[in-house]
């Protein structure tokens, strides 16, 4: 039997609302498209069960469930957006902080005269 961990016990509220607010949106983009949940199950290659549990929001769901679906309703692209280094301010603001304000020392080259 596979231990479930503590975050998907008892998950943040913050990626609780996520996941049930992206749950919801692919239950709504399915129901748009006239799609039965058997269907969505089949087009991913999961369980029926599992997509239920996606459009729930639980975070017992895996990534794969969740990334299919929305591969399967063509709303994939906006997924790329996620986690996008140009659009992380704190990531650049370290970076920029570790930056070097001036040029490295220029190491001298070895003379080959023996």
């Amino acid at each position: 039997m596979s231990k479930i961990n503590k975050l998907s016990k008892s998950p943040p509220a913050a990626v609780e609302e996520i996941l049930y607010r992206l749950g919801k949106n692919i239950r709504i983009a399915r129901l748009r498209r006239n799609m039965r949940l058997e269907d969505l199950a089949e087009r991913v290659g999961v369980s029926r069960y599992l997509i239920a549990d996606v459009e729930k929001g639980k975070p017992t769901a895996g990534v794969y469930a969740y990334v299919g679906a929305l591969w399967v309703l063509g709303l994939i692209d906006d997924l790329a957006k996620v986690a996008d280094p140009d659009r992380d301010r704190e990531g650049k603001a370290l970076e920029a902080a570790r930056t070097p304000k001036t040029a490295a020392k220029r190491k001298r080259s070895l003379d080959n005269d023996f």
